[in-house]
């Protein structure tokens, strides 16, 4: 069973202040104004060299680097002797171990809290290149030393998050229930969030002339539409090695129109991603799996965005689909450097939620984290994106889930597809990955671990319409072994008007009167 689908910068001054008052300067906008459809497409054209001219030249100066990644130590532990520009070609440290790219946390902190929410608030909306983009209004705390021009984007990023009320009440008795719709982007994932960050190196790098001929990831879908996408974009090359009949069709035909050069391997994520590890040791194409931490960052600007779309208020819960795991130490990362910068005063509670068929952290989780983490081999899940048995992420997740006092929660294939069928009944069309979120997060009320009037935050990771064969089969009652409880199939019936009636009265007579 393959989880198919059918069918502005503000020119805010950055002078240094003293941590404990914000600045005393007020965030002024530089507005483009053209008279004419002429000069329209003027501006329109010259948004790069425009925001080039009217950058901001910071007086202090903001960096990052790879360190290598210590579980044992605080994500941005200075201690470490290892290091690398984030301009090198490197995705492991020197003991074969991840790296994490760390900021100067001390620079940063020159400005308070309310400096940096004033900041990051005054730039949502706004289209002066580059911080229209959800992940580049948070430039400073994601790639500090990228010059604007070098910027590879689509403005992603700002996605809807979406009170799920009749859901909440109905199904869970939350008032609080919350969906982040990163799905709701350019390439239809919330890859894009990383992919423009690794994208935007890439290109940074060909301009310096580094030997980078093109970009290569394995993929179980999202991640290589975001990168042929992007890849499209800045005129340069994409590889996609994808698992032969392990994707949807409408996950496949994105790569292949924003012009890849798409490999379908006979063999599973896993055995994808192995290939690509040794193509990338001997020829000069840039990895983009989360192997390599440039995506983390752009995908942890996703928990600093829900902070801001509850004016700063910390919730108490958020759920992350789980596959090679990068996602939950992203969300992590983004919440504990604005608790750590003073944005906030505490972070959530994080939930790692795993299909059941490609569980490897929640057994590792159950085991206490006591036992050896062992992988698996991961089954066919309608889950695809997730469908991953040995993850890349492994000890970033664990650590994320440790230091955020996590819960590891699984779905099964009835349980998420009947989870995504009930919220789509509500409104929502979300993915199966979301699916199994929903389903974890059903479980933890049932066991009392959520309580009714928490707040909690569902990350959807992808949009509903990339999974459209699996709603037709649940709604179809075409899967074997799966009882399809909520599902909605059309009612065939008669072209007259008494056959029609008939039907009618009785779906009437049988639903609920409506509550006012």
């Amino acid at each position: 069973m393959a989880s198919s689908s059918l069918f502005q910068s503000p020119s805010f001054s950055l002078k240094p202040q003293k941590p404990i008052s914000p600045p005393s300067t007020k965030p002024h906008f530089t507005t483009i104004k053209c008279s004419s459809s002429a000069s329209s497409a003027k501006c329109r054209d010259n948004i790069r060299d425009d925001a080039h001219r009217h950058n901001t030249t910071h007086t202090h100066h903001f960096s990052a680097k790879y360190v290598p990644f210590n579980s044992s130590s605080s994500a941005n532990d200075a201690s470490s002797s290892e290091s690398y520009s984030l301009d090198e070609v490197v995705y492991r440290s020197q003991s074969g171990g991840l790296l994490d790219v760390q900021h100067d946390m001390a620079a940063l902190k020159n400005y308070d809290g309310k400096y940096w929410r004033d900041l990051f608030d005054s730039r949502v909306g706004k289209t002066t290149w580059p911080y229209g983009s959800g992940v580049w209004s948070k430039k400073e705390w994601v790639l500090p030393e990228i010059d604007s021009d070098d910027i590879i984007s689509a403005f992603e990023g700002n996605s809807n998050l979406f009170w799920a009320e009749r859901y909440g009440k109905k199904v869970l008795g939350m008032n609080e229930l919350w969906v982040k719709h990163c799905g709701i982007s350019h390439t239809g994932s919330f890859k894009d969030l990383g992919m423009t960050v690794l994208v935007s190196q890439v290109n940074r790098l060909r301009k310096m002339n580094r030997p980078v001929v093109g970009v290569g990831c394995a993929s179980t879908g999202d991640t290589s539409a975001a990168l042929s996408a992007y890849c499209a974009s800045a005129g340069i090359p994409s590889i996609v090695f994808l698992p032969a009949n392990k994707i949807s069709m409408a996950q496949l035909v994105q790569p292949i129109a924003n012009g890849a050069f798409v490999l379908s391997i006979d063999t599973d994520f896993d055995g994808c991603m192995q290939l690509i590890r040794e193509v990338t040791a001997e020829l000069p194409i840039y990895l983009a799996n989360s192997l390599n931490s440039l995506r983390l960052e752009g995908q942890k600007t996703a928990a600093i965005e829900i902070l801001q779309q509850f004016d700063w208020q910390v919730p108490d819960w958020v759920i992350v689909p789980g596959g090679n795991l990068g996602n939950i130490y992203a969300f992590y990362k983004g919440f504990h450097m604005c608790k750590e910068l003073g944005l906030v005063d505490k972070i959530p509670r994080l939930v790692c939620a795993q299909a059941a068929n490609a569980n490897p952290l929640y057994l590792h989780y159950k085991s206490g984290w006591d036992e050896e983490f062992k992988p698996v081999k991961a089954n066919t899940t309608f889950a695809s994106a997730i469908q991953i048995g040995d993850p890349v992420s492994i000890d970033r997740a664990v650590y994320a889930l440790k230091k955020s006092d996590g819960i590891v929660e699984e779905a099964t294939e009835e349980e998420l597809m009947d989870a995504m069928a009930q919220a789509d009944s509500t409104g929502m069309f979300i993915c199966p990955h979301t699916g199994v979120a929903l389903a974890a997060l059903i479980k933890l009320r049932n066991k009392g671990v959520i309580g009714p009037t928490e707040r909690t935050v569902v990350v959807s990771t992808a949009h509903g319409l990339k999974f459209t064969q699996a709603k037709i089969d649940y709604h179809s009652k075409e899967i074997p072994d799966l009882a399809c409880r909520f599902a909605n199939p059309p009612v065939q019936v008669r072209a007259d008007f008494g056959s029609v009636m008939d039907v009618l009265k009785k779906y009437l007579s049988k639903s609920e009167a409506p509550k006012h």
